[in-house]
């Protein structure tokens, strides 16, 4: 392998360049030293000065956001039907449990191309919190209960048990820390040794530090009393149908439990937001003690305890805090993206950060912090860190290194319009949208009479299930291109 040496192209400001919030312009163009009289151009391009040559983009990045989308779509449409790609119900990891942390980790890594260079810190300071509150917004909106999804050809949400927190608010406030902490956190110390490249990001190490010290020390120090929650029980005559609100109590009196029940987590949740404003479908409904179809969802098991019934969030405050790190994470990765000029010393790098972050995972397992993502435990994060350290390596060693590009080219088109197809396809709203054109009867709908003929040929539910997903992926990406190729983004 031949080394290129390389320079990372800015994201600058330019209103006729696109500027997607969550896919900004990462790219490259190759080094060259200027034209001498006993070596001259080879070609005009070449003579022209530095800045005015049109860069390559870094494609390795759009892929590997596209393929965190597509898994998304696969996660969340196939889990039901394959278990194994679904969400772990608590401890553990599947597929599934890897992408959220991998798109929180490629939002870091293009925060720190984005503010590499800015003329003036107030003004990048309120464009990030003005796409940040705007990201926030958008997902109030469709996951805060407003949409009701597929299948319900209704929409509205009671404010007084509107969601507040989700996968997109996640990503804001990810994606606002990593920013705060790239335009008021990093000094302007040139970097030409390791030893100056420490020196420049110091502080945001120490914030990413900081921050995982404080998540462990409420998630063991809080103290977690017993606790009411209510739920809505049927009471039905043959002429009077009723619903009634049953209380629930759990019992806990406990500090440091990492189960459903009483881990801090949830009690911050409920402190803070209310428990109106969480989720009410929490993954724990699908492990062993709240589900006789585990680790799918299912009726109650004999006996099985109220926490089952009660509402907790995956995306809750305290677990967003320590998903904050992720983005941290990324901002590594591209800073040595931004400072090592060649490939070797970039995968080098990488190589290193990632065999770190895995191996103190599982160290931080034998420590006795299991994989949660719904309490994005420290161990969990390390371990999603490192794999999302390993695949963007595996990446640029193909799409940008070797230029094998033309295999990827679709999960490319869905990268560079990750927030289009995320809010259409990931959150419904598009099945939604198709699903409200029906024949006579809202089940003959062009969405659910494609997927009943899939599974049809299949003779089998599952196997066509996952033929309409990957349908629906192959779709998306080609939409996404066709947008592309009409200049069409989503900005925020």
């Amino acid at each position: 392998m031949h080394d290129t040496v390389v320079a990372i192209a800015g994201d600058g400001d330019d209103s006729d360049r696109r500027r997607p919030l969550l896919a900004p312009n990462e790219e490259i163009h190759p080094y060259t030293d200027p034209p001498s009289p006993e070596h001259p151009p080879l070609d005009a391009a070449a003579a022209q000065p530095e800045e005015q040559r049109k860069p390559e983009r870094v494609a390795s990045l759009d892929v590997f956001r596209g393929f965190t989308v597509a898994m998304m779509i696969l996660a969340d449409d196939a889990g039901g039907a394959w278990p194994g790609i679904n969400h772990s119900p608590w401890f553990g990891v599947t597929v599934a449990d890897f992408v959220m942390p991998a798109f929180l980790f490629i939002i870091g890594v293009s925060a720190a191309l984005v503010f590499k260079k800015m003329p003036n810190k107030t003004d990048a300071t309120k464009k990030a919190a003005i796409r940040a509150s705007k990201l926030f917004i958008l997902g109030v909106i469709l996951q805060g209960g407003y949409i009701h999804g597929r299948h319900k050809l209704t929409y509205g949400v009671d404010l007084d048990h509107i969601r507040w927190l989700g996968v997109l608010q996640r990503i804001a406030i990810g994606y606002f820390v990593a920013a705060m902490s790239e335009i008021w956190l990093v000094n302007n110390n040139l970097v030409d040794s390791p030893v100056s490249f420490v020196k420049k990001y110091f502080m945001e190490w120490f914030m990413a530090i900081a921050i995982t010290v404080l998540y462990v020390a409420l998630v063991f120090g809080l103290y977690v009393s017993n606790w009411e929650f209510q739920i809505q029980t049927s009471n039905s005559t043959l002429s009077i149908p009723s619903n009634s609100i049953e209380s629930k109590m759990v019992q806990c009196g406990v500090r440091g439990s990492l189960g459903p029940p009483c881990n801090a987590v949830g009690l911050v949740d409920r402190v803070l937001l209310g428990e109106n404003h969480l989720y009410k479908n929490p993954v724990y409904k699908r492990t062993k003690e709240c589900s006789i179809n585990s680790p799918d969802y299912g009726p109650l098991p004999p006996n099985a305890p109220d926490w089952c019934l009660a509402p907790f969030d995956p995306e809750g405050l305290l677990s967003t805090l320590m998903a904050a790190v992720t983005c941290f994470v990324g901002l590594f990765f591209g800073h040595v993206l931004i400072h090592c000029k060649n490939h070797s010393k970039r995968m080098l790098v990488w190589l290193l950060a990632s065999v770190v972050l895995t191996i103190s995972a599982f160290l931080v397992l034998l420590l006795g912090m299991p994989f949660s993502k719904p309490l994005y435990t420290v161990s969990y994060m390390l371990l999603t860190g490192g794999v999302s350290g390993f695949l963007l390596l595996l990446l640029y060693y193909i799409v940008d290194v070797i230029h094998i590009k033309k295999p990827f080219v679709l999960f490319q088109w869905m990268g560079m319009n990750a927030l289009i197809v995320y809010v259409l396809a990931a959150c419904e709203l598009f099945p939604t949208l198709i699903q409200g054109f029906y024949w006579r009867s809202p089940e003959n709908n062009l969405v659910d009479v494609t997927e009943s003929l899939l599974q049809a040929v299949f003779q089998s539910k599952r196997w066509g299930t996952l033929a309409f997903v990957l349908l629906e992926i192959v779709f998306w990406c080609l939409a996404a291109g066709f947008l592309h190729m009409k200049g069409i983004y989503l900005k925020l």
